[in-house]
């Protein structure tokens, strides 16, 4: 973040009693994240250390699937955080399992679904409906991850469009950070022909083209959340790290991401 949009910020009297408040006792915030807001939390965590003086205790981790290091499964072994950033409706299924408390749940963003291909390949038609089901089909090889978009294509969306058992041989499922990868580095290296991820994950890798978001009317409608755990040892710094990731400031960096800010005011 600019140093000048970090003044305005400070300069919100509210936001600055909850920082003072919680600068009172510089306290460490462990914080579990999920690859799609990573982008934008690595630039506006920074920013938060330095006007509040806590410090950010970050490990990272898939909303959801069967990998180990997925932040339900995390929290389900009793690793520690106070707060968890992730896929808005992994965090509904966490309130209802009594990881977190629902009732501290901020959206703080919008997310879709995009494509890429490998750099210099031919960017297909994905316009339409009708068109990015050609796609999918003429595709010699497909792959997608194995977090929150791509368990949605390939139990929602792939059979929705009657296209399973036709892709299903050529599919792969991709195993994201911290000990993966981003879907499009599997495109850049032409191991697929085609990935999908949210967008914000595929558009600073290099050695691919991002060919668009697939069409709106298949987009399932995610977002972004952060919420306080049961067994936040920090509520008030993790609170205050959800209200400055929530705040207009945060806006600019957020949309830098890929990703499309929901202000909370």
């Amino acid at each position: 973040m600019k140093p000048r949009s970090l003044a305005r910020w400070l300069s919100r009297l509210a936001v600055v009693a909850l920082l003072i408040a919680g600068a009172a006792s510089a306290a460490d915030v462990h914080v579990m994240i999920s690859a799609g807001f990573y982008g934008a939390y690595s630039e506006l965590g920074p920013a938060f250390e330095g006007a509040s003086g806590h410090h950010l205790v970050t490990t990272r981790g898939p909303s959801m699937g069967d990998s180990p290091e997925a932040i339900p499964t995390r929290l389900a072994r009793g690793e520690t955080a106070d707060v968890v950033i992730l896929d808005g409706a992994a965090a509904d299924e966490l309130g209802r399992r009594g990881l977190v408390r629902a009732d501290s749940k901020v959206e703080l963003a919008r997310s879709m679904i995009g494509m890429v291909v490998r750099a210099g390949a031919a960017k297909p038609d994905i316009g339409s409906v009708n068109a990015f089901r050609s796609t999918l089909l003429a595709a010699k090889s497909i792959a997608y991850s194995d977090s929150g978009s791509g368990t949605y294509l390939s139990t929602t969306l792939f059979p929705k469009l009657g296209v399973a058992d036709q892709v299903a041989s050529k599919s792969q499922k991709v195993r994201g950070p911290p000990s993966g990868e981003p879907v499009a580095a599997v495109v850049a290296r032409g191991e697929a022909e085609i990935g999908f991820q949210q967008v914000s994950e595929l558009i600073h890798v290099p050695g691919v083209t991002f060919v668009g978001s697939i069409p709106a009317e298949l987009q399932p409608g995610f977002s972004f959340a952060g919420v306080l755990t049961t067994t936040a040892r920090q509520p008030e710094a993790a609170s205050a790290l959800i209200g400055f990731l929530g705040s207009p400031e945060a806006a600019s960096a957020i949309s830098k991401a890929g990703l499309t800010p929901l202000l909370v005011r």
